[in-house]
């Protein structure tokens, strides 16, 4: 079957309206915590924006997706290998394609693990993780602050695609991380229903700010079953509260991070 990206050919969209990078500074701080830094994965790494900053740190870095079409997109980099793992592969048939077990210092999944089959992710990422000095760390982020009108904007763009979020999106993202299963001992950044909270920065245009609004999931599906949510109205609020549609602004990501080492 084809993967979701595939349809309407989604994945470059995907990749205009995402943010280009994260912070720095997660990623030397994940690294400091890593007794080794020869091998990283990142898994749900969709067009390489995790992969492309934990490359800075590790001599090479492996990212990993279901999609292809995603996986076409993905920024280059000469530490960074792309690798294209089926959800039907067997929990021994992905560690091999990533290599062995006790092999790899930092497994990282950017704003994607909410999609896994869990018990599953956790068994491969236990398997393949360096003991001891091996690291995992997931976060994600979903709510933009700007100013009072924006974000109350937000807020109803929210509740108008609310049901047409998947169930698991909901249950994990829109609640910060915080009902999300983490069977991992604490390295001092969150721990299983406590995650650590961080803010990310991203300039935006207007127009880049609408596509990435269009991007998302629920918006398009809403769409698709004739609900348009960003309709000319919501759209001239947004753009009331923004300042003007030429104008460049800073918005801030609400995120959040847990980062762990297997159990002994």
């Amino acid at each position: 079957m084809a993967d979701k990206y595939e349809k309407e050919n989604l994945a470059e969209k995907y990749l205009e309206g995402r943010p280009r990078s994260y912070p720095a500074e997660w990623y030397s701080k994940l690294a400091a915590l890593t007794a080794g830094h020869s091998l990283a994965c990142d898994f749900g790494t969709g067009n390489g924006q995790a992969a492309i900053g934990v490359a800075e740190h590790y001599e090479k870095v492996i990212g990993i997706d279901v999609s292809k079409s995603q996986l076409e997109c993905a920024m280059k980099h000469e530490r960074v290998q792309y690798l294209h793992l089926p959800t039907s592969m067997s929990e021994d048939e992905m560690v091999k394609s990533i290599g062995a077990d006790n092999t790899v210092d930092l497994i990282v999944s950017a704003e994607a693990v909410h999609w896994f089959d869990l018990p599953k992710f956790y068994a491969v990422a236990s398997r393949l993780l360096r003991k001891p000095g091996g690291i995992i760390a997931v976060w994600g982020y979903y709510y933009i602050s700007l100013n009072e009108a924006f974000d109350a904007a937000m807020n109803r763009l929210t509740e108008a695609t609310l049901p047409f979020w998947d169930q698991k999106v909901k249950e994990y993202v829109l609640n910060d991380y915080r009902t999300l299963p983490f069977p991992f001992e604490s390295v001092g950044i969150g721990s299983e229903g406590k995650p650590e909270p961080l803010e990310m920065e991203q300039e935006f245009s207007f127009e880049g700010m609408l596509k990435y609004l269009k991007s998302m999931g629920p918006v398009i599906l809403a769409k698709e079953n004739g609900v348009d949510v960003m309709c000319e109205e919501m759209v001239k609020e947004l753009r009331d509260a923004w300042g003007g549609g030429d104008l460049v602004r800073t918005v801030v990501y609400r995120c959040f991070m847990l980062a762990g080492k297997v159990k002994p």
